[in-house]
């Protein structure tokens, strides 16, 4: 059957199981926006407020459900637009299909009206891209992507299609998805079983686990593994809800803001296991003070990981929870580390993590949040101070519940990922957690979440400052706040008010769970402005470049 570049692209979409799509239209995707009117029965466009919100959805769907996420963007400023979420969602191997418009195929390289080459902006940050010049090449191109896009190690996609392709006619025939490639076939026997005889020889082993026991949906498999073996388990940012944060075995964080518990641990340590993590500078600090007593044991689906950051002892290739699953088959002895696990268990009651101050504000909303809404909530948070404390705080139990920028950093990605989120797992309360310095780069967002009453809760931890900044100001730069403090006069009741968002306020005195219980009943879009002191720290803390066991635990002793 003949049809139109524009209505291949939305059948391709059909055909990939795509529901939900964000974008923001433009003269260079108009062909494609008139299909998405046509079928607005089968796929749902949720117009945001900027394109980046668009890309910061997108990926919030992708990683709340495990789906593709797909924004779409004009071309020229809406193709850039999109770039910091495409490099947010790469950082953190997030599944997205990112599609643009583009000029005429006669006008690319002219320099023409709102011509920009996106697929070369955006080549260091996806993990592939297309410009589709043929319109006999459009349905193989997009069903190619959605693959890319899932298989091995996920990450975003670009798509950028000029518009007479979208116009043009060729021939199309519905084809079934692509089976995704788990990549059992680079997993070797022999590497398994020397992985098991060094677990097997360790006194003091320890996990430190990563966001890719997440992409793999590995979680069952990985809890079995580390109950087997008896090690303790550390986590990256990227791995929390990766084990059950009550577990006995379960440590905390790693690195530059992980509990000194895990931090001790590692360096302790004489086999560091290390599943589905890329050894980030957040996380390894000093490279050659890292686990430096310690062979290591790397399990990961990329090889371009292995040895690319620390040297590893050995190493197994693949699919995360394929390889757990294999070392299973072959685990025959018992592993018994009882003594290491209790000296865990008394490190873990002499080094409490702490907030500074003694109201304890920003711990306290957390813990709160957590009694209310329990395991199943989804928590999705800016970049900061309180991204930290909610990763301390908010005790994960489940894979998919903590949605976050790790690798890049990316203040702003909250409330587009969180709105992503809500609408890729609608049965769930999705609550995004902000500082007053991130919230204010995407606040535009509040209205697309009241155009489309997206029931998300956004907690404002307003602090008055950039935080992170400032805490590192006062530890390492005499208490020089050079731009940092925000002493504009934005009142944030008042803002979600115009924008049709219910806006709450918790003052310092407020009492804290009769707000929370007032925003999750509202049925609709809640911003509650949470007061907190100016000067509570992210501890403990490892100052940059320094071995992951000098743990700084009070700014007491900090002199500069």
């Amino acid at each position: 059957m003949k049809m139109r570049g524009a209505k291949i692209l939305i059948e391709c979409l059909k055909e990939q199981g795509v529901d939900t799509v964000f974008g923001f239209p433009g003269g260079a995707v108009l062909n494609i926006y008139d299909e998405l009117y046509k079928n607005s029965d089968s796929i749902k466009h949720i117009l945001t407020a900027h394109e980046q919100g668009a890309a910061h959805a997108a990926d919030g769907y992708a990683r709340a459900t495990g789906k593709v996420g797909v924004c779409i963007a004009t071309s020229g400023p809406g193709a850039t637009n999109l770039v910091t979420g495409i490099a947010t969602a790469y950082m953190d191997s997030s599944p997205m299909v990112a599609i643009t418009g583009n000029v005429p195929v006669s006008l690319l390289g002219k320099d023409s009206f709102q011509e920009v080459d996106i697929a070369g902006v955006t080549m260091p940050i996806t993990k592939h891209n297309y410009i589709v010049k043929d319109v006999k090449k459009l349905a193989e191109t997009i069903r190619e992507a959605f693959y890319i896009a899932q298989e091995g190690r996920p990450g975003p996609v670009l798509i950028d299609i000029p518009k007479d392709v979208t116009a043009f006619e060729t021939e199309y025939e519905y084809a079934e998805p692509k089976t995704i490639s788990r990549h059992g076939e680079l997993i070797k026997e022999d590497d398994l079983i020397k992985a098991l005889e060094l677990i097997k020889a360790a006194k003091n082993p320890v996990i430190y686990a990563g966001g890719g026991i997440i992409r793999s949906k590995a979680s069952k498999e990985f809890l079995e593994f580390a109950e087997t073996i008896q090690a303790p388990v550390g986590v990256s940012l990227m791995a929390k809800g990766s084990f059950p944060a009550a577990h006995k075995q379960y440590m905390g964080m790693i690195g530059m803001h992980g509990s000194k518990v895990a931090n001790m641990s590692v360096s302790r340590s004489d086999l560091l296991i290390v599943i589905g993590a890329r050894f980030s500078d957040r996380v390894v600090s000093k490279a050659d003070r890292f686990a430096r007593k310690a062979k290591i044991l790397h399990i990961d689906i990329d090889p371009a990981e292995i040895n690319k950051n620390i040297r590893t002892y050995h190493h197994v290739i693949g699919d995360v929870r394929e390889v757990l699953i294999k070392m299973k088959g072959l685990m025959k002895d018992s592993y018994k580390h009882e003594e290491w696990m209790e000296q865990i268990a008394q490190w873990k009651v002499k080094y409490p993590i702490r907030v500074t101050t003694e109201n304890q504000r920003p711990r306290d909303i957390l813990v709160k949040i957590h009694e209310i809404l329990g395991e199943e909530a989804v928590i999705v948070t800016e970049v900061g101070q309180h991204q930290m404390w909610a990763a301390q705080f908010f005790k994960f139990s489940k894979p998919d519940t903590f949605i976050t920028s790790g690798g890049l950093g990316t203040m702003g990605f909250g409330t587009g990922a969180a709105m992503g989120a809500q609408l890729g797992k609608p049965d769930k309360q999705i609550v995004s957690i902000a500082g007053d310095g991130s919230f204010q780069m995407n606040c535009n967002e509040l209205g697309t979440l009241a155009k489309y009453n997206i029931p998300v809760v956004i907690v404002l931890m307003n602090n008055h400052t950039l935080g992170m900044v400032r805490q590192w100001q006062t530890l390492f730069y005499d208490k020089r706040y050079s731009e940092t403090n925000l002493d504009h006069p934005i009142k944030w009741v008042q803002l979600a008010d115009a924008f049709g968002v219910k806006g709450l306020s918790l003052s310092a005195t407020d009492d804290i769970e009769s707000v929370l219980r007032e925003a999750f009943a509202a049925n609709g879009p809640v911003l509650i402005d949470c007061e907190i002191p100016i000067d509570d720290k992210v501890l403990p803390m490892v100052a940059p470049g320094a071995p992951i066991e000098d743990v700084i635990l009070s700014v007491d002793p900090i002199t500069n």
